[in-house]
């Protein structure tokens, strides 16, 4: 599978921190913002195939900020990390558009799993649109 990139949003510094360096390690380029304001700054810029964003942050918390990334980058696949009390909010997540959620604390293996489909849905999604362009330029007379 090819190396993709991941955007990892959460607030707490240990948390990102250590989860970007995780990531990174097995082969995932991974970077972090702390708040969903400068995820979204971020995603402006640089080019990101799935945002691992927490549900519960200061200021715009993780349900906003999906809404934003939804309507400004539709092909960026978002995994909800959620605490036990924000079941609904991972569940409204998926409603809004979310790949999944995970309950924190998480376990590595099902993270990188869960991080691998969603890049493999956007990775299809790509192809999907690359085929029908192919298609609309082959079917224009010269």
């Amino acid at each position: 599978m090819k190396e993709f990139t991941v955007l990892v949003v959460d607030d707490e510094e240990e948390f990102r921190d250590l989860t970007v360096k995780i990531l990174n390690k097995r082969g995932i380029k991974a970077t972090s913002a702390e708040s969903g304001t400068e995820a979204l700054e971020l995603l402006q810029r640089t080019p990101v195939d799935v945002v691992l964003l927490d549900v519960k942050m200061p200021g715009i918390d993780g349900i906003e900020t999906l809404r934003h990334i939804r309507s400004r980058s539709p092909l960026v696949e978002v995994v909800l990390l959620t605490g036990h009390a924000s079941v609904e909010s991972g569940i409204e997540g998926m409603k809004l558009g979310a790949f999944d959620y995970l309950m924190k604390p998480i376990e590595l293996e099902p993270l990188l799993e869960k991080l691998r489909l969603a890049y493999e849905k956007k990775r299809l999604q790509m192809e999907k649109i690359e085929m029908a362009q192919m298609k609309k330029h082959m079917a224009m007379p010269s």
